[in-house]
């Protein structure tokens, strides 16, 4: 029992770091913060500059002090750029050498196994670490040392996943976990975290989730520590088959690891892969390239043959999206084509049944005046059809040149073996901008037939809820939605599906509208169709 009552408040504590942050929200910020980056990581390069200016601006030949900015040099660059990084672990060693200092060389050489585990060079990390005579480091040395040690055994039982070896590494990796626990205080982060992924290895998953959600539900973490915790926490979501969870903390830690500009890190490589299972192919495209972008730039040899895997994967999908969209788009196009057809039929036939309208009001002159009203209404009806049927031919018209030119594009390129100019030709088709001009075309036709609309609509309001359009603006999707019901489609389910809402959204701008009126809800939709044409 208390162990339940403890866990339920762990879980309360977690909770709103991302569970109240819905997934379109994180992914908004994500995408808002990937607009930022090179904002971090300028101001990481800055702090590196003012660092290499301190060195040359010391004429002294004080090697402690030069020590020490190859520190801070180090730790700037260690999950920032491999080269960077892998110069100064070699200038700590030369300065250690030169001071005769014998705990300095080692220091250096654990941060040489670092950033060699980091680019997946297994062998060389060992070497390094070998060589490391532990007993001459400070404490918080021993401990980096141990944690090193440990994560290195790790990640090679999960690259060799293995029934023999990963056990063995598993152990080992274990013993030095607890060696360096001995040396964290009971409440810090190394030591919850660490505990936590010795659980996870033992495969005591609940444990683990335990310390992990301590530590992001609770902890006021840094950037790199908060990605880290929140990336391992993901990890054990992905195994448990909860991918949405996962996500969410996958978002937040790709959103840390940008703040702290760390190139190395998994998580946006991780997040890419995850979105595509959920068939978002478009922002898995998006943050695969990022992930690539990170590996070169760092110089990650297993993280750029990770990313390489799975990049043209998600490319692949990402062309289907583009190609179904598009094969939608055509058949849409088609269907356009085909009703104009029966709208010329149809208003063929109306013309024919107004001429036997017009003989025949010769005779009955009784009936005069509603034959009358009768036929001004067919009139406006058969000129909005006539305005409409030019305005679909030009915009099929239009549409077909467009895919015949596409055509011979890709034609071309595939005769020529260009494919990759192909990809190019397909990224940049823009059907956002091609739907923007749809509406565009759909308003300007519209006020052509209905130029005193907006007046009329603004007249069932008062003053405050009257409409004001911006500069340029001709229609908002409010005045759309009653544009099309004045055009004869009251269907909602065919609105939501002309203006790419979902019908739920289509009754809530209904409501909401009809409420704001001067005029009752049940008269309002006869007040709208009253609007005359011309």
């Amino acid at each position: 029992m208390k162990k339940l009552l403890v866990s339920f408040a762990v879980l309360f504590l977690f909770q709103p770091v991302f569970a109240n942050q819905g997934y379109d929200s994180l992914l908004n910020k994500l995408n808002t913060i990937l607009d930022k980056k090179k904002d971090y990581d300028q101001e990481k390069l800055r702090r590196i500059n003012n660092l290499k200016k301190q060195l040359n601006d010391d004429d002294s030949p004080n090697l402690n002090k030069r020590y020490g900015i190859y520190l801070e040099l180090y730790n700037e660059y260690k999950s920032f750029n491999y080269a960077e990084a892998f110069s100064y672990t070699q200038k700590l060693q030369q300065v250690g050498r030169l001071l005769k200092d014998p705990a300095k060389i080692a220091y250096g050489k654990i941060k040489l196994g670092f950033i060699l585990l980091s680019s997946g060079m297994f062998k060389e990390t060992f070497d390094s670490l070998r060589t490391v005579n532990v007993k001459l480091l400070a404490d918080s040395e021993k401990k980096e040392y141990y944690f090193l040690t440990a994560r290195t055994y790790y990640d090679l039982a999960d690259f060799d996943k293995e029934d023999y070896y990963t056990p063995i590494y598993n152990g080992r990796a274990d013993k030095y976990i607890d060696s360096g626990m001995t040396l964290c205080k009971a409440n810090s982060f190394e030591y919850i975290y660490y505990d936590g992924l010795k659980y996870l290895k033992r495969g005591n998953t609940d444990k683990a989730i335990t310390n992990l959600q301590t530590l992001v539900g609770r902890y006021h973490l840094s950037n790199h520590q908060f990605a880290v915790a929140a990336s391992t926490l993901s990890d054990i979501y992905i195994r448990t088959n909860k991918p949405d969870s996962a996500i969410n903390l996958l978002m937040l830690a790709a959103i840390a690891d940008i703040k702290a500009s760390t190139k190395e890190a998994a998580a946006m490589l991780n997040l890419a892969q995850l979105l595509n299972k959920q068939g978002d192919a478009r922002n898995a495209y998006v943050f695969i390239k990022q992930s690539m972008e990170d590996a070169i730039y760092y110089g990650a040899r297993q993280r750029k043959i990770q990313v390489s895997a799975i990049l043209p994967v998600i490319a692949s999908e990402r062309i289907n999206s583009v190609e179904g969209q598009r094969r939608v788009l055509f058949l849409y196009a088609s269907s356009l084509t085909v009703l104009s057809f029966v709208v010329v039929v149809f208003a063929i036939i109306i013309y024919k049944q107004l001429r036997k309208l017009r003989i025949a009001d010769k005779i009955i002159q009784q009936v005069n005046h509603n034959l009358q009203e009768t036929i001004g209404k067919l009139n406006e009806a058969d000129q909005i059809k006539e305005e409409y049927i030019g305005y679909y031919f030009n915009l099929i018209s239009e549409y077909i040149n467009k895919l015949e030119k596409f055509k011979r594009s890709v034609d071309n390129k595939l005769t020529t073996k260009r494919f990759d100019d192909i990809r190019i030709v397909v990224n940049n088709i823009n059907l956002t901008k091609e739907r923007e001009e749809l509406f565009i075309n759909f308003d300007k036709a519209f006020l052509k037939i209905f130029p005193n609309f907006l007046c009329n609509y603004n007249a069932l309001f008062d003053e405050e809820h009257r409409v004001k359009l911006l500069p340029n603006q001709l229609l908002n999707t409010d005045l759309r939605i009653f544009a099309l019901i004045r055009l004869g489609i009251h269907d909602t389910e065919k609105i939501a599906n002309i203006l790419e809402y979902s019908v739920n959204t289509i009754y809530n701008y209904k409501a909401r509208i009809k409420g704001k009126s001067t005029v009752s809800n049940e008269e309002f939709e006869h007040a709208i169709m009253a609007i005359k044409a011309f």
